[in-house]
């Protein structure tokens, strides 16, 4: 089996990897014990969809949405 390809980019503390995903996830984040923030997206989506995706998980970073109590359905239908 080949090894994912990983590309690390350094944006404020914020790594970006672009890594084979199930076909139904386009990206998803998740912060660490540093108070880094780790953004993996489907290396299967087109170079179009993976910015967009960025965007999209850039906004949650922004929002800190990753300590709200709120279920991710309530916190995704107030991205859209």
């Amino acid at each position: 089996m080949k090894a994912p390809r990983i590309r690390r980019l350094k944006l404020n503390e914020i790594y970006v990897r672009t890594l084979p995903l199930p076909v139904h996830v386009k990206a998803f984040t998740v912060p660490d014990a540093q108070g880094d923030y780790n953004v993996y997206i489907n290396a299967a989506l087109s170079a179009e969809q993976q910015q967009k995706s960025l965007r999209h998980e850039r906004t949650h970073i922004e929002k800190d949405d990753f300590d709200r109590d709120e279920a991710v359905s309530v916190i995704e239908a107030e991205l859209k």
